[in-house]
């Protein structure tokens, strides 16, 4: 079984798991309800923040629940955690209880009450890098190494395609393609959606000449971004994980001599606002990044972060 997918009982948290019935019901939410790894790991820390907020204050069984113990819950998380993450955790429990509830192991939901923190963002708070800043860690990236070739390739692809770290660590071999005489890409991203566009002219040499190197050409069905042997530069038959790509990213930035700390989402927003910048449409920008609303594109536009920095300097002091 799929580390990902697997949870013993020993492993969940008491106050779920105190009658067989519930237990089997929390197994069946993480494993078969909620498909997507990134929001499994986040439901599961929500909930396991819960248990322990119930075994502190002697609640041992779900019967014991009451909507007020969700909102006590609430009151403590919001004093050591953002209010989207107190959001998100409130939304993980509704949606477990209502699976509960579905499952008739509790009568009623006891978060379905319990009103979370209002919080509205107009701006994302992804770091971006400037146009320049990307075009130079790319350009510092050694090329003469697989795993060079491999890193730039992926960065590129997260660039010039605004993909998640997720789909870009999900592609296959194939999933580079030829299509009307130009590369196109396969994105698998979330929600099992599958997103096609073309690319661009520097990620299609990027990707064709790390493939050629990696000699990856024909295993179509394997796994576009490979871990390598340890320091032999060789590749492997595995894909990349998320932590490896922080990991990476991190490295490169600092050989680079970029002192904002990116991370891995960083270069969609980038690309976002490298292409807004240079006449883009935000409808556009929207199809390109596979976002359900204009509004969340606009979270990754950062042009008028340069704006404001203008006006900061008419300080004449």
């Amino acid at each position: 079984m799929s580390t990902a997918i697997a949870l013993l009982p020993s492993s969940l948290p008491s106050v779920f798991t105190a009658r067989p019935e519930a237990r089997t019901r929390m197994r069946d939410f993480f494993s078969s309800h909620i498909r997507n790894a990134n929001t499994r790991r986040a439901y599961r820390e929500a909930v396991r923040q819960f248990s322990e907020f119930c075994a502190e204050h002697g609640i041992l069984d779900l019967a014991q629940v009451e909507p007020v113990h969700v909102a006590a819950f609430v009151e403590t998380q919001l004093k050591t955690q953002s209010k989207p993450t107190v959001k998100l955790r409130l939304a993980a429990l509704r949606m477990l209880f209502d699976w509960m509830v579905v499952g008739q192991v509790i009568p009623t939901n006891p978060a379905h009450a319990v009103r979370g923190p209002k919080h509205s963002q107009r701006r994302g708070k992804t770091p971006v890098l400037q146009a320049d800043e990307a075009r130079v860690l790319i350009d510092t990236i050694d090329t003469t190494s697989l795993p060079g070739l491999r890193d730039r390739a992926l960065i590129g692809l997260m660039v010039y395609t605004f993909a998640r770290v997720g789909a870009a660590i999900s592609m296959r071999v194939d999933d580079f393609f030829v299509q009307g005489r130009r590369g196109w890409v396969r994105l698998h991203e979330k929600g099992g959606k599958e997103h096609e566009m073309p690319t661009h002219h520097n990620l299609d040499r990027y990707l064709e000449e790390y493939i050629v190197a990696a000699g990856i050409a024909e295993d179509r069905k394997g796994p576009m971004f490979r871990t390598t042997r340890g320091r032999s530069g060789e590749l492997t038959s595995n894909s990349l994980l998320q932590s490896d790509v922080w990991r990476m990213i991190r490295r490169r930035a600092l050989a680079a001599g970029i002192k904002t700390e990116i991370g891995c989402h960083t270069f969609r927003a980038t690309g976002i606002t490298a292409y807004l910048k240079n006449g883009g449409r935000l409808e556009i920008a929207q199809q390109m990044a596979a976002h359900e609303s204009a509004r969340t594109t606009g979270l990754y536009d950062r042009r008028s972060d340069e704006i404001s920095l203008d006006e900061v300097e008419r300080i004449g002091i």
